[in-house]
């Protein structure tokens, strides 16, 4: 079956997200020039956070590997975008340097050799998809060629997230300490805060979206596919089925880390900051809930989740900001415990109990006697 009966296949099967999908694409644009008061880099910011939660669904709900660091590569894309932006601020800065503030400020005379190259944007794409993908490589071939798995790779790629989050709150490193970066003015010759730019970028990550959500329908349907799920049902069977499961995991986390490097390259001109804090283990928790909120091992849950519970933090920071934390603990345990396949499999679990409890009315059938 070639690329353009697949697509035909998928738009069939999938009609109402296709829709759905469309007026991410074509009516929220719309809105924002309705609505002057509209922020569509809201919006784009969700995209991108649905992006990283499909990247982890990917990972976690169909091959069974719980990543407690997709938010470093996430911000390892978007760092890597950020510093050819802030080049591009030049002298507008508030030091009216050609080097970034942050540089001036701690009393560099000339940019560091390893920032040159970044002045190419060409190169910085580049490095939002190399840098979280060799992070990624080696770190998963060294756990997965020793074994690593369950909870203790969880507990590693936790321990690998806290552990750059303290290399960049470094100012040593030359990244921006825990200010990070900010003040962006350009990019590809367009003012970055000018509305017609955000859409432009809005567009470009609902895009992006489309295609790891497409991405990951196809290669499911692959012997690939099937294969890296039954590593996740029962990792020893096909072992002794005489597969490598290691390539199997080792290509899984590497692809899934570089779609949330890029992820993270479409938000940071969109938000209009980069720092630290969006690396930090609690970032990557927050994808986790994300995903289980919307169904793990689900096309579109993850999706979902991120959208409804970024909207939910958005309302509640603003009118009940002491309380975020405990309101989205309380949702992550009602969800495990209750909605065991989240908000897309709320209907037929529903359905499921709808049917137990028609049974439960009806009246028993009398006894035949036998003739």
């Amino acid at each position: 079956m070639d690329l353009k009966t697949k697509s035909l296949q998928f738009g069939k099967e999938h009609g109402v997200a296709v829709a759905i999908a469309l007026f991410l694409l074509i009516g929220i644009p719309v809105l924002s020039s309705i609505s002057p008061s509209f922020q569509v880099n809201i919006w784009g910011k969700y995209l991108c956070y649905a992006a990283l939660a499909v990247s982890l669904n990917w990972l976690w709900g169909y091959t069974g590997l719980l990543c407690l660091c997709q938010s470093l590569f996430f911000a390892l894309g978007g760092y890597m975008i950020g510093m050819h932006l802030m080049l591009l601020i030049g002298k507008l800065g508030a030091y009216k340097s050609d080097l970034p503030d942050f540089m001036v400020f701690l009393g560099y005379k000339e940019l560091p050799s390893f920032w040159k190259p970044f002045y190419s944007f060409l190169f910085s794409g580049g490095m939002v998809i190399l840098l979280p993908g060799l992070v990624a490589f080696i770190f998963g071939w060294l756990a997965f060629r020793s074994r690593i798995k369950g909870v203790y790779f969880s507990i590693l790629s936790q321990a690998l997230t806290y552990a750059a989050t303290l290399l960049f709150f470094k100012n040593d490193i030359v990244m921006g300490g825990n200010n990070g970066f900010t003040d962006f003015r350009f990019i590809l010759g367009m003012d970055i805060r000018a509305k017609s730019t955000q859409i432009i970028l809005y567009e470009a990550s609902a895009l992006f979206l489309g295609l790891c959500i497409f991405f990951i329908w196809w290669i499911t349907r692959t012997k690939f596919g099937m294969i890296q799920q039954a590593v996740r049902d029962s990792e020893n069977r096909v072992l002794f089925s005489g597969y490598a499961t290691t390539a199997y995991k080792l290509f899984v986390f590497t692809v899934s880390a570089i779609m949330a490097g890029i992820a993270g390259a479409f938000y940071v001109p969109q938000v209009g900051i980069i720092n630290p804090s969006e690396m930090a283990t609690s970032k990557s928790l927050d994808v986790v809930v994300w995903v289980a909120v919307g169904g793990r091992g689900t096309l579109y849950g993850p999706v979902l989740g991120a959208i409804l519970v970024n909207l939910m933090k958005s309302y509640t920071t603003r009118y009940y900001p002491d309380y975020w934390l405990i309101i989205s603990g309380a949702i992550f345990i009602f969800v495990v415990l209750f909605m065991p396949n989240g908000v897309v499999g709320l209907p037929k679990q529903l359905g499921g109990l709808w049917t137990k409890f028609n049974k439960m009315r009806s009246p028993a059938e009398p006894l035949t006697q036998a003739s």
